[in-house]
């Protein structure tokens, strides 16, 4: 193994295993630390866990242990892969779970960089923008876990970090790879890197060879199978043609406008966080539901922020959060059991209920439904992984219809 990845949510290790994936190099993504030595073959693992939100100590530990196993897999460079839009907050989890893996590979200097201008992520002046707004401004100021009310990730970080927070601008980016390297080198501690275009990303990734630990979104990755010699191929896919379902629990403006959208092509269903605290969603109701739709379905809790901070007012952030969760965990487990083999899923967290009710250890890395989002092969399922953010307007119909494509 060359790379290994601590991914801390499950649809952004999807995002940066297909990046990994479309470079060249054999990547496998695991479903937490596994508990055996992995395939010599791979150049690559990207281990998902479920630590962005979870609480500090364990956050950090399944970090560490994640670290562990994949060093002893021969990987020579680990990435912390966080959310592109830099989800946490004061309390952390990012900058913590960084110092502790620096502290653990006595790591002076790494490079920070969240930056995927694809999809409208980029960094400049130390901010982080979301398409043509401050990250303060893009809805993510309303997210019900971790909301992003400060775009300036220098400031994010060392109200987290023990560590002195840097800076790397536009401007040392712009003179390429051996000017960003000579800014690690004058440096040490965590250093926030600017990046507005993909060929930024690409000299990062010049600049980060050799360099043992780097933390940022999918875009970190970019430049980095260059290093190993390792040349851009497409990965295969055998398209699956089963039943389809999607399951939504994110309440983001991108995954709200693709439930609308969706909505008017397929018939929906939709589930609140009331019901379920109250043991009113019955999921084999639920089940029985989707099974008699003629067209793939919708099963959504996506709700709007006012409505999603009513609901943790009376019920508690971390319940309301859970009930849900636990929810599509269940409900994932028995439509698998009764056939569906298409599923798309929208949200981090709604990702992790779902493949943890799945039972899934290790996904098949497949081609992109769309930036950041790769279709991924459970067994004989096909799921699709998608960050609330990510995707048009017109994903899930367009996702669904894409998984039966053979590549």
């Amino acid at each position: 193994m060359k790379i290994g990845v601590i991914a801390d949510d499950f649809t952004g290790a999807s995002d940066i295993a297909l990046t990994l994936a479309e470079a060249g190099m054999r990547v496998s993504q695991f479903i937490g630390v596994p508990d055996a030595a992995a395939d010599s073959a791979l150049d690559a693992g990207v281990i998902a866990l479920k630590s962005r939100t979870a609480p500090l100590a364990d956050a950090i530990a399944a970090s560490l242990a994640a670290c562990d196993w994949l060093l002893a897999q021969g990987a020579s460079q680990i990435i912390f892969k966080v959310c592109s839009t830099f989800d946490s907050t004061a309390k952390g989890n990012i900058g913590q779970v960084l110092d502790a893996l620096a502290d653990r590979m006595g790591v002076a200097t790494t490079l920070v960089c969240p930056a995927f201008p694809e999809n409208g992520r980029s960094v400049y002046q130390g901010h982080l923008f979301v398409n043509d707004v401050l990250l303060s401004q893009s809805g993510m100021q309303d997210h019900p876990l971790t909301p992003m009310t400060d775009p300036d990730l220098r400031r994010v970080l060392a109200a987290q970090s023990t560590r002195d927070v840097g800076h790397i601008s536009a401007q040392t980016v712009a003179k390429g790879g051996e000017a960003i390297k000579s800014a690690m080198t004058a440096t040490k501690g965590h250093l926030i890197v600017d990046a507005i275009q993909d060929s930024d990303l690409f000299d990062i990734g010049a600049a980060a060879n050799g360099t043992a630990l780097l933390c940022g979104g999918s875009g970190i990755a970019l430049g980095l199978p260059y290093n190993f010699g390792i040349a851009p191929s497409a990965p295969a896919w055998v398209g699956v043609s089963q039943r389809g379902v999607v399951l939504s629990g994110s309440c983001s403006r991108a995954t709200r406008a693709q439930v609308a959208a969706f909505q008017t092509l397929a018939p929906s269903y939709e589930v609140t966080a009331q019901t379920v605290i109250l043991g009113e969603a019955d999921v084999t109701k639920i089940a029985d539901w989707v099974m008699e739709q003629s067209t793939s379905p919708l099963v959504y809790s996506s709700a709007d922020p006012d409505v999603v901070r009513a609901a943790q007012t009376t019920f508690g952030q971390d319940a309301a959060a859970k009930a849900i969760e636990n929810m599509f965990a269940e409900l994932a487990a028995v439509l698998a059991q009764r056939g569906i083999k298409r599923m798309v899923v929208a949200g981090g967290e709604t990702s992790g209920a779902v493949v943890s009710g799945l039972g899934a250890k290790v996904l098949e890395i497949g081609p992109r439904l769309a930036a950041g989002v790769p279709v991924v092969r459970l067994g004989d399922m096909a799921l699709a992984l998608k960050s609330g953010n990510f995707g048009d307007t017109n994903f899930f119909a367009e996702a669904l219809g894409k998984m039966e494509q053979s590549q």
